[in-house]
C-alpha cells in the first residue's frame, strides 16, 4: 500500500539532486564561483542528500552527515537540500542555517567543518534585491553545504586568496547579468522535472 508513496519520494528526491548538481556543473564550476569544486566533483566526492522535514529533522541530518564525513575520507563535501517547502522562504532558511552554525560549534566540529549557503533567493546584506552578485550563491534550491575546514586550507593558503575568489565571482556575476542566472537556473529545474516524468 505505501510502495506508490516511497516511490513517488524517490524520485522526488532524484529530481533535487539531479538539478543540485547540474547546477554545480553548469554554473559553479563553469564560470569558477569554487575553484576547488572541479577537484571533487571528478572523481566524485561530493554527496548530495534531500532533506525533507522540518528544523529538528534537519538538524539530526546534519549530526548524520558530518558523523559520515567523519567516517568516510572518500567524501570531500556535503551538500544537504532542503526539500520541505517552509525553507522556500529566506528568512526561514536563515533562521535554520543560524541554529545550525550553533550546533555544529556545540556539537564539537566547528574547527574542523563550516556551512557554506545556497538559496533560490539569496541576498547579500545591503545588497538589492536584483543585484547580480546575489547569484553566486543562488541555487535552484535551499542547501546547507558542509565543507572541510582542511580543503579550504588547502587551497587558500592566505586572506588574498578568499577576497580574489570574492572579486572574481562579483565581477562574473554581474559581466553574465541576472537574465543569464534566471534563464539557467529554470532550465535546470524545468529539464529535471522533465526527466522525472519521464521515468
Amino acid at each position: 500500500m505505501n510502495l506508490p508513496s516511497l516511490n513517488a519520494q524517490a524520485d522526488q528526491n532524484t529530481h533535487f539532486i539531479e538539478a543540485t548538481m547540474k547546477w554545480v556543473d553548469d554554473i559553479v564550476i563553469r564560470h569558477n564561483f569554487c575553484p576547488f569544486a572541479s577537484y571533487v566533483r571528478t572523481p566524485n566526492q561530493i554527496h548530495c542528500c534531500v532533506i525533507a522535514g522540518n528544523t529538528g529533522d534537519v538538524l539530526e541530518a546534519l549530526y548524520d552527515e558530518l558523523s559520515r564525513l567523519e567516517k568516510d575520507n572518500n567524501v570531500a563535501t556535503t551538500l544537504m537540500v532542503l526539500s520541505n517547502s517552509v525553507f522556500a522562504d529566506f528568512d526561514e532558511y536563515l533562521d535554520v542555517l543560524a541554529i545550525a552554525e550553533a550546533m555544529l560549534n556545540d556539537w564539537g566540529f566547528s574547527s574542523k567543518y563550516q556551512l557554506a549557503s545556497f538559496h533560490p533567493h539569496y541576498m547579500f546584506e545591503g545588497s538589492d534585491t536584483d543585484a547580480p552578485e546575489n547569484f553566486t550563491n543562488r541555487s535552484p534550491y535551499p542547501i546547507l553545504h558542509i565543507i572541510r575546514e582542511r580543503d579550504i586550507s588547502r587551497f587558500m593558503k592566505n586572506e588574498n586568496d578568499a577576497e580574489k575568489i570574492y572579486t572574481h565571482n562579483i565581477a562574473k556575476a554581474k559581466e553574465l547579468g541576472c537574465p543569464y542566472f534566471l534563464e539557467a537556473l529554470s532550465k535546470i529545474k524545468a529539464e529535471n522535472t522533465v526527466k522525472d516524468s519521464e521515468k
